[in-house]
């Protein structure tokens, strides 16, 4: 075992010229392209962003901030007004321009063979004008006070590229963009190589060469840490973090992320497949009474999921954004496991006594989700609710739970603008696949006030407003338990004595976070 381990780290060893300033990073997870615009995930997205930027970017705390656009307003309902950054310039030298700009938009619903399209952000836009040289106006088909949002989403190329397809992206001098770094190679499933942009109008930045390697395999990335083969590791596993805490020439740097871990119940069907009687028969669906969805939730010790199964790294939540983010709900606090108040309401419910569950879970898309998973059915049994769990692997898990073939899931949603509505819509509006509604909401709970009080923020474009209607929508769906929020998922990075790494919310890895130690 040891002979496999150190020629594992031997071969993740990156040589590293004398007196250079190269980062060194390890990454949990692949990537599938490096064309900006081909796939919405995770990986593509925060690798995109260290070569290219938006007309807004989004800070650690995923706060908008001026990117290519120095400014933005709303000019009416219905049309938004963006002015570039004076000097700003892509890698080649040549000027960010609002026809750039325009081509960029043009371009999303065109990539093809794209496995999840950055489409749906863009979607409401039915036009993007070059007014002039340094000025960009969209409109909308209606009000969509998400637009700044939806943009910080969207890279910028030059027109040139509006028609290239993706594999162009990743040949020498095929990705060009206006970010700290630029593009030097890619060799799939092993490294992305790249390099100071010295003309970045973010100032400087301190790597001259910054190595991204995927190494996919928690124990190789952490043993590659230890050996000082990397400067910085992201997606540290719980399990592992004292292990590096106590090694002094590793430091450790986390944050609450922006993704929620969470419980959907089948709130709409009569008779639910995995909802029986104690003898094993078919009964009614209990899940239906919100008394019985609130007797689960009390029946969940946040605090011990938390500090025993994921190793201290979450923080329990009552709600489905965290703290700071818009539409975040002060006074909402994670409910205390009460299992009295519990079997109390099982009892009112009728339930007490005749009711067991089967419980599905993930058991490799989220840090310990299984043991997170038996955890919970272990409580929801103490509480007087049998339950028998069942994991199965993501790839099949979530296929199956979109055809609604299970009663009790667990899952994660990440906030990815920066806001309330973006993980509300999806999990609690009403399923309606015609409006994009409801895509992710696989317990069909359905409300007509929450409905009702989404659509109007949606369409509302004074801050103050917006953020008060998802407050009240957030109140409402939290009450009615239409989803149980369980905990935030902490995001872990580590570092050697090279580098100190500024956490981000999103998880993304920048290498304009990782600061050199001094």
């Amino acid at each position: 075992m040891r002979r496999i381990l150190l020629s594992t780290i031997a071969a993740l060893a990156i040589a590293t010229p004398a007196g250079a300033a190269e980062l060194r990073v390890g990454l949990g997870s692949a990537i599938t392209a490096i064309d900006p615009h081909f796939h919405v995930i995770g990986s593509n997205s925060a690798l995109a962003r260290n070569i290219y930027d938006g007309l807004i970017n989004q800070g650690d705390r995923q706060e908008l901030q001026p990117g290519l656009a120095l400014s933005w307003r709303a000019v009416d309902a219905t049309t938004w007004e963006f002015t570039l950054r004076p000097g700003a310039r892509f890698h080649d030298g040549k000027p960010v321009t609002a026809e750039d700009v325009a081509a960029s938009f043009r371009r999303i619903p065109n990539v093809r063979n794209s496995p999840s399209s950055f489409l749906p952000f863009v979607r409401p836009v039915v036009a993007v004008e070059a007014v002039s040289p340094t000025v960009v106006r969209m409109r909308t088909n209606g009000p969509f006070p998400l637009l700044p949002a939806s943009v910080s989403r969207i890279a910028i190329i030059p027109a040139a590229q509006e028609q290239a397809e993706t594999a162009a992206f990743a040949r020498e001098g095929g990705a060009i963009g206006t970010g700290p770094f630029r593009f030097v190679s890619y060799a799939p499933g092993d490294r992305v190589v790249l390099a100071r942009n010295d003309g970045w109008w973010g100032g400087a930045v301190p790597w001259e060469r910054v190595t991204m390697r995927f190494v996919t395999a928690d124990a190789a990335r952490v043993a590659a840490a230890l050996a000082g083969d990397l400067d910085l590791i992201e997606a540290v596993p719980p399990a592992d973090q004292a292990v590096l805490a106590r090694n002094q020439r590793i430091r450790i740097a986390s944050a609450p992320s922006n993704r929620i871990m969470y419980l959907h119940l089948d709130s709409a069907r009569e008779q639910s497949p995995h909802v029986k009687g104690r003898d094993g028969q078919p009964v009614p669906n209990a899940l239906r009474d919100a008394r019985v969805r609130r007797a689960l939730s009390l029946s969940i010790d946040r605090q011990a999921l938390v500090a025993r199964i994921m190793d201290g790294q979450g923080e329990p939540s009552g709600q489905l954004v965290p703290e700071g983010f818009f539409g975040h709900v002060p006074s909402l606090r994670a409910p205390a496991a009460d299992l009295a108040r519990a079997q109390a309401l099982l009892a009112e419910a009728g339930v007490a006594g005749n009711l067991t569950l089967t419980f599905h879970a993930s058991n490799d898309r989220y840090p310990n989700d299984e043991k997170v998973a038996q955890a919970i059915a272990q409580m929801f049994t103490r509480a007087g609710v049998p339950t028998q769990l069942e994991t199965l692997p993501a790839a099949v898990y979530f296929t199956r739970a979109s055809r609604l073939e299970f009663s009790l899931i667990m899952g994660g949603a990440a906030a990815e603008t920066g806001e309330a509505s973006s993980v509300l819509r999806p999990l609690l509006a009403t399923f309606n696949p015609q409006r994009g509604d409801g895509s992710g909401n696989r317990g069909r709970w359905s409300n007509a006030r929450f409905d009702a009080l989404l659509q109007e923020a949606l369409a509302t474009v004074d801050d103050a407003r917006r953020e008060a209607l998802l407050r009240e929508t957030t109140e409402l769906a939290m009450g009615d338990v239409g989803v149980i929020p369980l905990f935030f998922l902490n995001y872990s990075w580590a570092s050697g004595t090279a580098a100190n790494y500024v956490p981000r919310a999103d998880g993304y890895t920048l290498a304009i976070n990782a600061r050199p130690a001094r």
